[in-house]
């Protein structure tokens, strides 16, 4: 069963393989408008392995980019299917059959990006054993949790594949997360309200994937980090922590937050406050979880709080479409909700009783993992704010840059830089020469062609460490190996401004010029986010055809290093490393 969408962005299509009928979860993925737009299509259910095994099927689709396997344990698991009848398992037994099912999904094209399979869970319906329910022989649920760790276990290492958690659906559905009577009359074992609940995670999952994940959470303070107006009742009589119940929901609100922040999610603040009296509540309240080097910026004033966040969003060098505001004043998110509709300002319940759990139900901070980069995020923006406070007391934008002592370090894309090189390809949108998005595989792979090379920078200064914030790459053709093509140039904008970017193009041009190359060939592809990328090229002192936007830097001489930048290069007797004589 397909479901036809007419949308003009980009469409991804998914197939969707189990053991039940799950054409009720087709149009709820394909018909929802929030992005990414997906395109579902059904393969016969009861044909899992069938269809898994089988990668010359048609139904593996060329334009495929992702597939949802979701099966009952039973279908994979004879073992288990004897459980259901009362018969004794090994252990021993099911692990092998988990093993099997786990080789056949690793076996589906190279071509699909994107692999969900959605965890095993016993339904209400299965039979009650009691005490038997842990038995190691005889126990349904201590064989799920098994065959579950299984799974994740044997799958993790592949980055294509990702096992979503379907027991933390059903705790939200309860016993109506299943229907005996949609089993008995079109073998669909789940609820309706169930399915919404899937379609949403897997939608979710997939925006983490391709870098459409929200990065900064905007919170209010008064009567949202702590009960009361604070420049009423001074910061000694908030209600925050304590043996007051409203007070321990807001710390525990707190707490969740910053859980969050450790995630890499940036925290600010926008309030409508004295900024002295509410810093000083955050540094003097002795029940504060949130002190201010968790925020990575604030603006505290009377000033309208739309025009507030706008500017500390600029501040951050963040688009809107990054941000989510959560305000306990109805006035105020429909101010700001009006004012920035690609912002994300969701509905907050009247009890703080309920924050935490509202938190926990947004789906807009997935990330399919965390990186080192990723837990130090708001260091590195507090350490900019510094930056941005000694910079205002020098004269000039250069004599800034020559006394932060910039270290460029570039290096080899390897195995150690892979996870992180691959997340700035698909997160980062404005400085982006052609934004693709690539996988972890696919990035290793298009790097190990001879034709092909990659280059991650890492940066640091006197206020800090950047971790690795740019990639920059190039292709020699075979035959052609005068015209050298710079293929990616990324770099996050927190590095923007201080002259990577040229060094970057220092670097590449002359391991470019180093390999035979002329001229090296620079096509700017334009998408809504990357216009800085542009501005670069155009101020970079290269030619240029005009409209088509395509620039050539003549390679018989080196691009310039910047003179405020100390670069370092590979070491020459590392064993792979590039030549590079600068």
């Amino acid at each position: 069963m397909t479901t036809e969408l007419s949308k003009t962005e980009p469409i991804l299509d998914f197939l969707l393989i189990s053991n039940f009928n799950l054409s009720n979860l087709a149009p709820l993925l394909s018909k929802d408008e929030e992005s990414p737009m997906i395109r579902a299509v059904t393969a016969p259910f009861g044909q899992v392995m069938q269809v898994l095994l089988q990668p010359a099927s048609e139904l593996w689709s060329n334009r495929t980019e992702g597939v949802v396997i979701w099966t009952s344990p039973e279908s994979v698991s004879p073992s288990y299917k004897r459980l259901l009848g009362g018969e004794e398992v090994e252990p021993e037994e099911l692990m092998h059959e988990v093993d099997e099912f786990c080789s056949a999904i690793k076996a589906i094209p190279g071509h699909v990006n994107y692999t969900f399979v959605p965890s095993w869970v016993v339904g209400p319906f299965e039979k009650r054993t009691g005490l038997l329910d842990m038995d190691l022989r005889q126990g349904l649920s201590l064989a799920l949790m098994r065959m579950n760790l299984r799974l994740v276990e044997n799958l993790q290492n592949d980055s294509r594949i990702f096992v979503l958690d379907a027991a933390r659906w059903v705790a939200v559905h309860g016993e109506k997360s299943f229907s005996q009577r949609l089993w008995y009359l079109s073998k669909t074992p789940f609820g309706f309200e169930f399915l919404k609940t899937a379609a949403a995670e897997i939608k979710a999952a997939v925006r983490a994937l391709i870098g459409e994940t929200r990065k900064l959470l905007l919170v209010d303070l008064d009567e949202t980090l702590w009960g009361g107006i604070v420049g009423d009742v001074g910061w000694q009589n908030v209600r925050l922590g304590g043996i007051d119940p409203i007070g321990e929901a807001f710390r525990d609100f707190q707490l969740a937050l910053k859980a969050l922040k450790r995630r890499g999610v940036l925290l600010g603040i926008v309030s409508k406050n004295e900024e002295s009296t509410a810093l000083e509540a955050i540094r003097s309240h002795p029940e504060m979880v949130l002190r201010q080097d968790d925020f990575a910026g604030w603006r505290i004033n009377w000033e309208d709080k739309a025009q507030n966040i706008l500017d500390l969003v600029s501040e951050l060098n963040l688009g809107l479409q990054s941000v989510v505001l959560i305000d306990d004043s109805p006035v105020e998110r429909a101010r700001v909700h009006e004012a920035f509709l690609e912002m994300l300002v969701p509905e907050w319940p009247s009890s703080p009783m309920d924050y935490t759990l509202a938190l926990h139900r947004l789906r807009c901070f997935d990330a399919p993992r965390a990186s080192l980069e990723d837990r130090v995020r708001t260091e590195m923006y507090v350490t900019e704010r510094r930056r941005r406070e000694v910079r205002a007391q020098v004269a000039s934008l250069e004599q800034w840059l020559a006394s932060s002592d910039i270290q460029v370090k570039a290096e080899p894309l390897s195995e150690a830089t892979l996870d992180r090189a691959a997340q700035l390809f698909n997160k980062t949108n404005q400085m982006n020469l052609s934004t693709r998005r690539m996988t972890k595989e696919e990035l290793r792979n298009w790097s190990q062609q001879p034709e092909n090379t990659v280059f991650v920078f890492r940066v640091s200064d006197k206020f800090g460490d950047y971790g690795s914030v740019g990639i920059a790459s190039f292709s020699l053709p075979a035959g052609k190996r005068e015209n050298a093509h710079l293929v990616d140039f990324v770099l996050s904008c927190r590095a923007m401004g201080r002259k990577v970017e040229e060094t970057m193009l220092h670097v590449i041009s002359t391991y470019a010029r180093s390999e035979g190359a002329t001229g090296l060939h620079i096509a700017y592809i334009p998408t809504p986010k990357n216009q800085p990328c542009l501005r670069f090229f155009e101020s970079a002192g290269l030619s240029s055809n005009g409209n088509d936007k395509v620039f050539t830097l003549n390679l018989r001489k080196a691009y310039p290093k910047p003179a405020t930048i100390h670069l370092v290069l590979p070491d020459a007797s590392q064993e792979g490393a590039p030549q590079i004589k600068l």
